[in-house]
């Protein structure tokens, strides 16, 4: 697939030399051709008692130009998340002690709830009964979202929102046949969560018109008009964050004017709290690493045209090295990560438990003790 990001802009700097932003930044219609297949990723399994897991490659990005020059764009690269239940993890099994977490991913099916400790699971038991309760009260064997196996086991077809809660499986059982039935309450907290979606931010910074020149403005708005087009196609955005220009004393020279830009490139339907979509055309992580690699690239070229410019230089140019980007994780609303109270689910945007709450797309859930509910967004 090949993106064609046509660049033309011009402007007329404090009637000095004309800047013509489109030989600035590339001289003529530039093709950047990105092959669908070349992403970088990898990803590994999860490891043994982890819902989910998660890569991470470190790396800082060089880009070659031609003539062997080189532009450092100096990053941290995290491969987007994958989240699947390890084989150990399919089914879960009680503790007589403690209240067990059971993380289901939302509008998925659950794992299989054991009303069993790891003990009993591998004990004979004479004539078991198993009646499950939950935040609505006694569960039946089977409906259309919750189902209780002859075995006693909770499986979630289709896991919601309001299905979070405390679950508590009473069994009842013979150790032999001549002794009494024991019975044993197993508590489990379920928790749905959903998959952190995230954004990056990039920093860059200029060689700028005097500061309360409207010809700063003007580019300002030019620059955003090109990089927004830069990623259409992939149905992501860009969002100026801040602009600020600043007087800046040079090492061994004099002052001189730059432009601070720090902006974002986000998945647009990642922003919406809908139903996740499935397959390739979905991957918002997929969309977001083209649309950064484009972006990379958008600069990189600046500083080759640049690098052909004959003097005097434009009074706005962007001042190589500077591009720097970020990872920023997020959550929808009612969500957080907490890696402390989650061990299990360290990466997970879970649902907030009752006492706190997100009204954000932050990544934590706040304290909040007149919130009585899973998933609260406000406080009350």
């Amino acid at each position: 697939m090949i993106f064609q990001a046509e660049y033309c802009m011009k402007a007329q700097i404090l009637g000095q030399v004309p800047y013509d932003v489109e030989d600035s930044l590339r001289g003529s219609a530039v093709n950047l051709q990105v092959p669908l297949d070349t992403q970088g990723h990898h990803s590994r399994e999860c490891p043994t008692g982890h819902s989910a897991c998660a890569g991470e490659s470190f790396r800082s990005a060089a880009r070659l130009l031609p003539g062997g020059g080189r532009v450092a764009v100096p990053h941290l690269v995290r491969v987007p998340r994958s989240f699947r239940l390890s084989q150990d993890a399919v089914k879960i099994v009680g503790s007589s002690h403690f209240p067990v977490s059971v993380y289901v991913m939302l509008h998925q099916r659950s794992p299989h709830v054991l009303c069993v400790t790891q003990q009993l699971r591998n004990t004979e038991l004479i004539d078991p009964s198993f009646q499950w309760h939950g935040p609505k009260g006694q569960i039946a064997s089977e409906n259309s979202t919750v189902q209780v196996t002859s075995t006693g086991s909770l499986l979630f077809q289709n896991f919601e929102e309001a299905m979070s809660g405390v679950y508590t499986c009473f069994l009842q059982y013979r150790p032999t046949t001549e002794e009494r039935p024991r019975n044993i309450p197993l508590k489990y907290i379920v928790y749905a969560y959903r998959e952190p979606h995230f954004y990056y931010q990039f920093t860059a910074r200029y060689h700028a018109a005097p500061c309360n020149s409207i010809y700063n403005i003007s580019f300002e708005k030019k620059l955003l008009q090109i990089l927004s087009k830069l990623v259409l196609d992939l149905s992501c955005e860009i969002s100026l964050l801040k602009s600020e220009c600043h007087r800046v004393k040079m090492q061994r020279a004099g002052l001189q004017n730059e432009l601070f830009f720090t902006f974002s490139v986000s998945s647009v339907d990642a922003q919406k709290g809908a139903k996740p979509c499935r397959g390739p055309d979905c991957d918002h992580a997929r969309r977001l690493s083209k649309a950064r690699h484009l972006i990379e690239r958008f600069f990189n070229q600046q500083v080759e045209v640049l690098g052909r410019h004959l003097e005097p230089l434009p009074q706005i140019y962007y001042i190589e090295g500077t591009l720097q980007m970020v990872w920023v994780n997020r959550c929808f609303p009612g969500y957080g990560i907490n890696f402390l109270k989650h061990p299990r689910c360290p990466e997970c945007c879970v649902i907030c438990s009752p006492g706190s709450y997100n009204p954000f797309d932050g990544t934590h859930c706040m304290q909040c003790n007149s919130s009585l509910r899973y998933g609260a967004k406000a406080c009350g």
